[in-house]
């Protein structure tokens, strides 16, 4: 082998070793055994899928199984749904919401009160502070959180808040809008700070299209991030539809239907959520 040769091979490993690592999680909730019979007409009526499902059972036990051990603390910091919070008391660990706005932790305290027994709502806590208070929101448990959920919800373009008087959902228009890039960067050196040594942030989120753009935050969360001291160690595609063979069950409800067009239309297709990429971070350190 001649020298530019090895120089080649030497070259290419370094790239193989560079590369990360990737998985595939299948997490349909719909093989999960509960069915929706709980929802109230209430909720059925108002608080839309996307909320009902923002992480999702299925991936809320897999992250919790894999990066946590039992007693270990869970906390969730975009809490738009009961689910994380749930998974984590069924699994004997302490859930931490971080709750900004009373429509919301009313919903939510309802909610648990329906999926849980008292002596599991025992170990889930909600807390009034949105993901910019970090610190005060997980205020007694700093280096102890084992977990941190992330879910960053798909808002409209420019981050402008919901019109209430078109979305009905209480959960959609109580939201947000995402953080800001400062924001982002202070969210995740507090996140270093409250994670145990060797805890991990799991960031979940997704393509969107702004301004007929499709943007993809992950690659600067990814900067910050590490900037913060927190390892970058997988993507894992976390799959929500059921899967049948080689094939994805998709099932369009109302409001995809009613967005269908023309083939040959220049209008962008109607979306259909069956995937959510999970950024996956250690604390260094």
């Amino acid at each position: 082998m001649s020298k530019n040769e090895g120089s080649r091979s030497k070259g290419s490993r370094a790239a193989e070793r560079r590369l990360v690592p990737l998985s595939v999680w299948l997490c349909s909730d719909s093989t999960s055994g509960r069915s929706n019979t709980k929802d109230s007409p209430r909720d059925a009526e108002t608080v839309c899928g996307r909320h009902r499902r923002a992480v999702g059972r299925e991936l809320a036990r897999h992250l919790i199984d894999a990066c946590t051990c039992p007693g270990g603390v869970v906390a969730d910091v975009f809490t738009t749904s009961e689910t994380v919070l749930v998974a984590a008391a069924e699994m004997g660990r302490l859930g931490v919401g971080c709750v900004p706005r009373l429509p919301v932790a009313q919903h939510l305290a309802d909610r648990l009160r329906q999926e849980l027994s008292a002596d599991q709502r025992t170990a889930v806590r909600l807390r009034p502070y949105g993901p910019h208070e970090l610190r005060e929101a997980l205020l007694g448990l700093a280096g102890r959180v084992e977990l941190l959920i992330a879910a960053l919800p798909p808002y409209p373009e420019s981050g402008r808040p919901v019109d209430s008087a078109v979305v009905s959902c209480p959960l959609c228009w109580s939201e947000r809008p995402t953080l800001s890039a400062p924001q982002l960067g202070r969210f995740l050196e507090d996140t270093w700070h409250v994670l145990a040594p060797g805890g991990h942030l799991a960031v979940i989120t997704t393509a969107r299209h702004e301004r007929r753009r499709l943007v993809d935050l992950a690659p600067g969360i990814i900067r910050r991030a590490d900037a913060a001291g927190l390892a970058y160690i997988q993507h894992v595609i976390a799959v929500r539809v059921p899967v049948e063979g080689d094939a994805l069950v998709v099932q369009p409800g109302p409001a995809e239907l009613a967005q269908l067009r023309h083939a040959h239309s220049a209008e962008l297709p109607p979306v259909a959520s069956v995937h959510a990429d999970v950024l996956l971070f250690a604390r260094k350190g």
